[in-house]
């Protein structure tokens, strides 16, 4: 009787399986990933930064429902630099995209200047590397990585594009050609197409079809929502401008510009909802260099310095990310990240290998967030422009200047950087000057030259958004 039974156990097994293989999992489903990114906004300048003015109510429920980052950086304090080091997951520097990309503003003896300037064709980006995970691609809004075709977003791992190629333009349709034919808004490829729509606004119902799309398809899908919100020019509606009653000026309008970024923000968090995709999905939300203050009235509070700048507040980002089940809700990760880590933690949670990932700076956030590693993600991080350049090492912060002493701070004692402490620390000040040196001769040198009047410009303008300068 006993053998019987076994017998018929065995019968009862589909063939080519055993008694442990009949119970199947089905595999995990990729995450959906959307990276909202701002344009010059404020690090101060969002309610969950704890401003008062502003109206962020979408963006501040990111922050509830995920983790916000207190000393997130970008590569660049400025557009063009940033996108690079955001879109390759290493330091622009080191394939020489280290000046920003401003037609009309290079040196004459640029090697090269307008449509030239862009993201060099051998670079690989992280459209590229999410669609050989299976990813259905797409960007909306400002691309300002170069104009010319080769360096066009749908031939940068993009699948879909609806833009401007440039770095600022109108927030109205253009009803005459601009001057710089790189503003105007173009569906895919050569289809030139201007928006009825307000542009924030256009930006996020273009993602809601994509969205849907491959939603219904059961397709991942990556959408770059890739705002020009709140760069100039400084528009903004009549509605919006209302919700400030108190404000005036610039300062008015910006307010009125990131109220809208927010409404946009949440038509597309409604539509993840709605869809019921909204826990399958990982959202990133950051901006591409400190607000430029002294032109749209941006605040970066309480850290010193402005876009263009390498002090804090040129290069210190409002970061926010979610992913439902994976990240613990309304938390704060407070060591330093950059945006290059998003093209290895998107690949990661995508099932990609970091293994295969090459030549990359980035790493995969995720197990230092959770606390799996306890480490840095980076002990060190570089940035550079010219004569000027820094160092972080640790929480200790390395500034040369092309017009006086460089300085040295400790940042967790003095984030507004007022106190050089090059005199009580030589050794350290030695060292890391020695090393910043050693990090800047394994680089490139740059693609392209801005006049040099804007190096003084910008010293200028660090001179007058540091407290320290004007005894304030």
């Amino acid at each position: 009787m006993r053998h019987l039974l076994a017998l018929l156990f065995v019968m009862y097994i589909p063939w080519g399986t055993t008694a442990q293989q009949t119970t199947t999992v089905e595999p995990a489903k990729k995450p959906n990933i959307i990276l909202l990114f701002a344009d010059d906004a404020g690090y101060a300048d969002f309610g969950f930064q704890g401003s008062t003015e502003m109206i962020t109510p979408h963006l501040d429920k990111i922050a509830l429902e995920g983790v916000r980052f207190t000393q997130a950086y970008v590569t660049h304090p400025t557009c063009g630099p940033s996108r690079a080091g955001l879109m390759t997951g290493k330091s622009q520097y080191r394939f020489g995209y280290e000046e920003n990309n401003v037609p009309t503003y290079m040196s004459a003896v640029s090697a090269v200047d307008g449509t030239e300037m862009g993201l060099p064709i051998e670079e690989v980006t992280m459209a590229d590397y999410l669609k050989k995970q299976g990813y259905a691609t797409a960007i909306y809004g400002k691309w300002h990585l170069g104009g010319a075709d080769r360096f066009h977003p749908t031939k940068r791992g993009f699948d879909e594009f609806y833009g401007f190629r440039g770095g600022a333009r109108s927030y109205f349709e253009y009803t005459e050609a601009p001057k710089d034919r790189m503003n105007l808004m173009e569906r895919g490829f050569g289809k030139f197409e201007e928006s009825k729509a307000y542009l924030t606004e256009a930006i996020a119902n273009e993602s809601l079809d994509f969205i849907e799309r491959n939603s219904k398809i059961n397709k991942p899908f990556f959408a770059f929502l890739s705002f020009n919100a709140v760069h100039t020019p400084m528009d903004a509606v009549p509605e919006d401008l209302a919700k400030f009653p108190k404000l005036t000026g610039k300062r008015k309008i910006v307010a009125a510009m990131g109220l809208a970024l927010d409404r946009a923000v949440g038509k597309v968090l409604n539509k993840l909802k709605e869809l019921g995709i909204d826990k399958n999905t990982i959202v990133v939300f950051t901006n591409d260099n400190g607000g430029p203050t002294d032109a749209n009235a941006s605040s970066n509070l309480p850290l010193s310095g402005i876009k263009a700048t390498h002090l804090e507040g040129g290069i210190r980002v409002p970061f926010l990310m979610k992913w439902p089940g994976k990240l613990t809700p309304n938390t704060t990760y407070t060591k330093p990240i950059s945006t290059f880590d998003l093209l290895p933690t998107f690949f990661k949670a995508a099932g990609g290998d970091t293994k295969n990932l090459k030549d990359i700076d980035g790493v995969d956030l995720l197990p230092y967030i959770n606390g799996t590693l306890t480490e840095r993600p980076h002990e060190t991080l570089f940035w550079k422009r010219d004569a000027r350049a820094v160092m972080r090492k640790g929480d200790w912060k390395f500034i040369r200047f092309p017009d006086r002493p460089a300085e040295l701070f400790y940042l967790p004692e003095d984030e507004r950087e007022l106190n050089n402490l090059a005199d009580k620390e030589p050794e350290r000040y030695l060292q890391m000057y020695k090393e910043l040196f050693a990090w800047e001769a394994t680089l490139e040198r740059p693609r392209w030259l801005l006049k040099k009047e804007y190096e003084w410009r910008d010293v200028q303008r660090m001179d007058k958004f540091w407290p320290k300068k004007n005894n304030q």
